[in-house]
């Protein structure tokens, strides 16, 4: 009888599996496909560690990490892509079964960060949309160039500026663009103190001073205004900004760090 039993249950069951696999194969898909043959082909796009499909990957990127991801390019690294997100750079398999976090260098006649040459481009065309939101220090006799992420109470940002006087002599202009350390908000969805400084100082009569004053000290008047912070804190997350200051060179290349008046000079005339 027990044997019995057993045998009913089993062919029950599958019955049941075979049902379900059955309803599966011939109703249509929902979530936005219109057909049975997209989500199957979109799987197999999905899994396939050969072939790199930038919106399946961008999907599952955004599915199974939460990252917004802005692009994705190839690299020379077989199988492994580079994404652009919102929080930074990373690489990931085609197939999106894998992610790194980190740098990846080509090791050839002379080793290469990979992701700066696309990114150099990528910081370039994003400055253009602050151009009329910069604080800017002009050179007289301007030979370069250089956009600077910045933030008030970061020590070596403090040190740069105050040699701005030094810089300028040599031709290079400085523009500055916020970055907030502290980020945008604080866990309660608040402003931090840092994002309400550098928009007081960015929303001043007077911003290029009220820059040097709240660099050197002193107390900046609290003003609220339309000026893009959080879209420029943005922006340096995504190209690789995870520290202050961070120099935008005139090729798109980026340096982290402070860097003296003569050697930013010299690096400068090199590039």
């Amino acid at each position: 009888m027990n044997k019995t039993f057993i045998t009913h249950a089993v062919t029950k069951t599958a019955c049941v599996l075979i049902a379900a696999l059955s309803t599966l194969a011939v109703t249509p898909a929902v979530h936005g496909f219109d057909s049975v043959d997209k989500p199957i082909e979109m799987a197999k796009v999905g899994t396939d560690p050969t072939k790199l499909n930038k919106e399946v990957l961008k999907g599952k990127i955004k599915r199974t990490l939460g990252l917004t991801v802005i692009d994705v390019e190839d690299t020379p690294v077989p199988g492994i892509a580079m994404l652009i997100t919102n929080q930074g750079v990373y690489y990931a398999s085609y197939n999106g079964d894998y992610f790194i976090q980190g740098k990846v260098y080509s090791l050839g006649a002379t080793v290469t960060d990979l992701s700066e040459k696309s990114l150099a481009k990528i910081r370039l065309e994003g400055i253009k949309r602050f151009n009329d939101d910069m604080i800017v220090y002009p050179a007289k006799d301007e030979k370069h160039v250089v956009t600077v992420f910045t933030d008030i109470t970061c020590g070596y940002c403090r040190k740069m500026h105050a040699q701005m006087d030094e810089y300028n002599a040599k031709g290079i202009t400085f523009q500055y663009l916020a970055y907030p350390r502290s980020g945008i908000s604080d866990r309660l969805g608040n402003p931090t103190e840092g994002f309400k400084d550098l928009r007081s100082v960015w929303c001043n009569e007077d911003p290029a001073a009220a820059l040097t004053k709240a660099k050197t000290g002193g107390k900046v008047a609290y003003r609220i205004c339309d000026k893009p912070i959080e879209a420029e804190f943005d922006f340096g997350r995504q190209i690789g900004v995870s520290g202050t200051p961070a120099i935008i060179l005139e090729n798109g290349m980026m340096l982290p760090g402070y860097q003296p008046p003569a050697q930013l000079e010299e690096i400068l005339k090199n590039i």
